[in-house]
């Protein structure tokens, strides 16, 4: 079966589906294919910048419906349990993946959005229609435009020849949650040995723990109880968050090869959005928020493509090019700079001990990896 949308959007997670919503709020026949049934957990640090609530509400996304954490305070431990705390700039929220994604999901269908629950097998451009063709198992797609929103690493990336799938990587990723006693407005990074951890709630009580872990020191145990008792407890804070905290999952969810390595914004003609464009560090402690927004930007440029205000697809795609940099590079930059610096023990000591003692400064930093509230036309 052959369809023809407007726009084909490849992953149905924060960045595929807030562009979903946007396009099709603006009278576009949007198809959007997503492997995964809702809801589903997906490994991620469940805290949200307030940058975006502006946008959310234009799009006709009340997230308070979801009854997420209001979170103001941000915490930022050493290996040895050394602490700085201040206040966040703008604050934000604590919500689930698994209630935020299917909440934007229904948005999307009931917008009158298409969703295909299946798997892409290729993609491919013709540089004689300007057209391209999307293959599932079942369908055969073609549109105009593609926004590739696949996450941190896809099938798709292969069929792409992408450079950093290729290469094989350090990290991995673990999340899950619990139940026990957490501030509810309280936002922690924890710095253990080969990694970070962050620790904030969201909606319903719950506690979400999900941290990145170098493989190297990983692989040392056999499992991820072995490795949390004797590497991230190392960390007072975080053995008392894990002992006064009882696990809600049957076994926490993992990732593996995450790369961070720099991704481009636009290729194969696809305008890649969220973590497909640029994998979101978590030193910059705010990749929910950068997915939302890079799709707020693609949207808006897709619009105008369609609507003949962009002349041609090279320079819609150089305006993409342009306003990703414009908005994301300096933060990721800032983001890479940090986890690379704060690696090192000594340094990362000597850090803390100074914002601990000028918040102010934290704040400043913090400011760096964040943006502004997001102008809504």
């Amino acid at each position: 079966m052959k369809t023809n949308p407007d726009v084909v959007i490849i992953g149905g997670g924060l960045a595929g589906l807030t562009g979903a919503i946007h396009l099709s709020k603006k009278g576009l026949k949007v198809t959007l294919i997503e492997k995964s049934d809702y809801p589903r957990h997906k490994v991620c640090g469940e805290y949200i910048s307030n940058e975006i609530l502006p946008y959310l509400l234009w799009l006709g996304v009340d997230v308070l419906q979801l009854k997420p954490t209001n979170i103001s305070k941000f915490e930022f431990t050493t290996q040895n349990g050394k602490m700085a705390k201040t206040t966040l700039p703008l604050g934000g929220f604590g919500v689930s993946r698994f209630a935020l994604d299917n909440f934007l999901y229904q948005k999307a269908l009931e917008n009158g959005c298409t969703i295909i629950n299946e798997t892409v097998t290729d993609v491919s451009f013709d540089n004689n229609t300007f057209t391209f063709t999307v293959t599932t198992q079942n369908q055969l797609l073609a549109s105009k435009t593609v926004l590739g929103a696949f996450g941190k690493r896809s099938n798709i990336d292969q069929v792409l020849s992408r450079d950093f799938i290729t290469k094989k990587s350090p990290w991995l990723a673990v999340k899950a949650h619990f139940s026990g006693d957490f501030p509810d407005d309280v936002v922690g990074l924890h710095n253990f040995k080969g990694g970070y951890c962050g620790v904030s709630k969201v909606e319903n009580n719950v506690i979400n723990i999900c941290y990145l872990a170098d493989y190297a020191t990983f692989k040392k145990y056999k499992n991820t109880d072995d490795y949390q008792q004797n590497v991230l407890y190392k960390n007072k804070h975080l053995k008392n968050v894990f002992e006064t905290s009882n696990p809600v999952f049957e076994k926490p969810l993992t990732i593996s090869q995450i790369s961070f390595d720099k991704k481009l914004p636009v290729e194969n003609h696809i305008l890649m959005i969220g973590d497909t464009a640029g994998l979101i560090h978590p030193m910059c402690g705010n990749g929910m928020a950068m997915a939302i927004h890079s799709a707020k930007i693609a949207s808006e440029l897709v619009l105008d493509y369609h609507n003949g205000k962009i002349a041609s697809r090279e320079l819609l795609e150089k305006k993409y090019i342009k306003e990703w940099n414009k908005n994301f590079a300096k933060r990721l930059l800032m983001g890479r700079f940090l986890a690379k610096t704060l690696t090192y023990k000594t340094i990362t000591n000597v850090f803390v001990a100074i914002v601990a003692s000028m918040p102010s400064l934290l704040s400043a930093i913090i400011k760096q990896t964040h943006g502004k509230p997001i102008a809504v036309e």
